[in-house]
């Protein structure tokens, strides 16, 4: 029998929507793959009340778990920040010592002002964000698949491979249109690409699991069912290998990796990232 994997709870909070401290500290825990995290965000504190209220969940947290939470912080107001000390946690601030080094080299003062890192900024760049969103949304799971020529990339595997988050990130992050296309049995059963793929084969981008994950991932969404049983899983990931691999069109395995990992992957495997730096 597998050991039981240490535990622990992580915080991300945010004077704002916890974005950054949720993609910073994940990022950063993905290096300990070894221990299963219970991950909790906290947005919006950004009042000496409101940190109160934080810091009496997070000590609360450590006196029922009997160990200390980790979190991680992105405040930028000094007294709200200071309302969050305590020996009851691991605090790792994200942006104060940073904020440090660069005024000192800088010979500047921080505005120190909330949620600069997601004001619209640029209304062109910010439009072009919403407007790709809109069509991933409506282009998600194999949906209006007449307006593909819009698609920039679209993401092809079997069921909970990663394709509809992957996409949505794409959209969010870097305003890229993408969209994404099931493969089903009945797909395999043909040997062929479905018919709305084939003219926008050069866009296409394979996602595949492991197995043993996949069905880990389908049992909590239908337990006891054929769909996430691991041999059907099994079957459906060598079928869809062996057509894209026959179409001759890239494959990313996503089963150890983030989200934002596979978006960062897509990016440079289809070569966008250099279209978003032109």
């Amino acid at each position: 029998m597998t050991p039981a994997k240490p535990q622990r709870t992580v915080f991300f909070v945010s004077d704002h929507t916890g974005i950054t401290a949720e993609l910073l500290g994940k990022t950063l825990l993905t290096q300990f793959p070894d221990i299963e995290l219970h991950k909790r965000t906290l947005p919006f504190v950004d009042t000496v009340e409101k940190a109160k209220t934080a810091l009496t969940e997070i000590n609360d947290t450590a006196q029922k778990e009997g160990q200390r939470p980790i979190v991680f912080s992105t405040l930028v107001n000094e007294e709200v920040r200071a309302s969050m000390t305590s020996d009851n946690a691991l605090f790792i601030d994200l942006l104060a010592d940073f904020i440090r080094r660069l005024e000192a080299e800088l010979g500047l003062e921080s505005s120190h002002a909330l949620g600069l890192s997601h004001g619209m900024g640029d209304e062109l760049a910010y439009q072009k964000r919403m407007d790709a969103l809109n069509y991933t949304l409506s282009h998600d799971d194999g949906m209006d698949t007449a307006n593909y020529d819009r698609a920039k990339v679209i993401l092809v595997g079997v069921s909970r491979t990663g394709k509809t988050p992957t996409c949505l990130y794409l959209a969010m992050q870097y305003g890229i249109c993408a969209a994404n296309y099931p493969l089903t049995p009945d797909d395999f059963t043909a040997h062929a690409l479905p018919k709305p793929l084939l003219p926008h084969r050069a866009k296409l981008y394979g996602l595949t699991i492991q197995a043993e994950r996949l069905a880990k991932i389908r049992r909590e969404r239908k337990p006891e069912s054929r769909y996430a049983s691991l041999e059907n899983c099994q079957s459906e990931i060598r079928a869809a290998a062996a057509l894209l691999r026959q179409a001759h069109i890239p494959v990313l395995d996503t089963t150890t990796m983030s989200v934002e990992e596979i978006a960062i992957s897509i990016l440079h495997g289809t070569g966008l990232i250099k279209r978003l730096k032109s």
